[in-house]
C-alpha cells in the first residue's frame, strides 16, 4: 500500500452538511477499494486565480489515505460521478525511512 495525499476542491454552492456528507462518501469510496484513510482536514473557502467552470470559489480540504497503486485510477473514476467533489488531486508521499 502506497501512502497518499488528496486535496479536494468542494463546489461552493454546498452547504456544511452536503460538504461532510461528500467527505464522508469520499472516505467510503477509498475503504471500499481496500484503502484506509483519516479524516480529512479543511481548509476553508479559497478564490480561484481564475473561474472554472463558471464558479470563482471552492471549499478546500486535505486528506491523507493509504491505497494500492493499481486503484487510483479506480477511485478518481468514482469521484468524476460525485457531484459534491470539483476536484481532485493526489500526491504519493514518500516512504517513511526505517528506523536504526
Amino acid at each position: 500500500m502506497n501512502r497518499y495525499e488528496a486535496m479536494v476542491i468542494l463546489p461552493e454552492s454546498l452547504t456544511e452538511d452536503e460538504i461532510e456528507q461528500g467527505l464522508d462518501r469520499l472516505n467510503a469510496s477509498i475503504k471500499s477499494l481496500g484503502g484506509s484513510a483519516n479524516k480529512a482536514s479543511r481548509m476553508g473557502r479559497k478564490t480561484f486565480a481564475r473561474p472554472m467552470h463558471k464558479q470563482t470559489v471552492g471549499e478546500y480540504a486535505l486528506l491523507r489515505m493509504e491505497l494500492d497503486g493499481e486503484k487510483i485510477s479506480e477511485l478518481q473514476s468514482l469521484l468524476k460521478l460525485d457531484p459534491a467533489i470539483f476536484r481532485v488531486q493526489f500526491t504519493r508521499l514518500p516512504e517513511v525511512a526505517a528506523a536504526k
